[in-house]
């Protein structure tokens, strides 16, 4: 039953989130402000660790990020629950063959009161045997804990 009400919270977050996305983008001048200045550079930079450790394949780093209770959707690939699945699939696909890129200024981060927060932005994937033909920037949500002083990733939606 919890596992089913996680989801359904997740599900409706989602859809919030895009929601509020979409509404945004129909207006003319839509300027990003974070909430909290803090939350948003300490998000930030948990995202530039993750990603250094995603792209120099430090397995120990991306696996201490990542909750053990990790929920990855992907638009083309599914769900995948499993977090020594995720990163067995990350060594074999991802290691010495892309590197991800954020888009500069694309992040928004917005709290979640008594949880953690929410990381939305887009970013760019360098496939090392295409490097000349650059992937166009692909959308990212990524929910993050915070539990015991530490953030974790526990959600992640990518769509491609």
């Amino acid at each position: 039953m919890k596992k089913y009400i996680s989801s359904a919270f997740f599900a409706l977050l989602v859809i919030i989130v895009v929601s509020a996305t979409v509404s945004a983008q129909n207006k003319e001048a839509y300027t990003y402000k974070p909430q909290s200045v803090e939350l948003y550079n300490t998000i930030l930079h948990m995202d530039s660790v993750y990603f250094n450790a995603y792209n120099t394949c430090d397995m120990d780093k991306q696996a201490a990020i990542y909750a053990d209770s990790i929920e990855f959707y992907h638009d083309k690939g599914g769900l995948m629950t499993s977090k020594q699945a995720l990163l067995d699939a990350i060594k074999k696909n991802i290691c010495g063959k892309v590197t991800r890129v954020l888009v500069k200024g694309s992040v928004e981060v917005y709290p979640i009161a008594g949880f953690g927060a929410v990381e939305i932005g887009l970013h760019q994937f360098i496939n090392h045997a295409e490097s000349e033909t650059p992937s166009k920037p692909d959308k990212f949500i990524v929910i993050w804990r915070l539990k015991n002083d530490k953030w974790q990733i526990t959600r992640v939606v990518s769509l491609h």
